[in-house]
């Protein structure tokens, strides 16, 4: 049985704003911008490449307030510095990049959406010969 992660909800305050920086800055593709009732306004989008779209909407948090933990999630890039360099031409505030394992080669850079939720970017080169699972 395949186990494929298709969609992470994302917690935001401003659904617009939100919408605006994925793809006005990040260029992720929109999927739908729809309106299942009418209180839920639902904002699916997938980054270039990927089979994992981001989804917000359906968890709303309140401005101004603390939501307690925030979303983690990973995008890979086959190079740091393209898309260290892509995101800074964009107006992003990402990090530097680090290399968090330097005998694999783990670099990563990293940046924030703007209700706090946390993006990492790690390069992920292609290795002849090599097999998961």
């Amino acid at each position: 049985m395949d186990w494929k992660l298709e969609v992470v909800v994302v917690p935001v305050s401003d659904i617009d704003r939100a919408k605006s920086f994925y793809v006005g800055k990040l260029g992720f593709h929109l999927d739908a911008d729809t309106r299942p009732t009418e209180s839920l306004r639902v904002v699916h989008m997938t980054p270039p490449g990927s089979a994992c779209s981001v989804v917000v909407g359906p968890v709303q948090i309140a401005a101004g307030t603390d939501p307690g933990p925030r979303a983690s999630l990973q995008l890979v890039v086959p190079d740091i510095d393209a898309a260290r360099a892509e995101l800074a031409g964009r107006g992003i505030d990402v990090s530097d990049v680090q290399t968090l394992a330097p005998r694999d080669g783990g670099k990563f850079v990293f940046f924030t959406d703007p209700d706090g939720n946390n993006w990492a970017v790690q390069e992920i080169r292609e290795r002849v010969g090599a097999q998961i699972g």
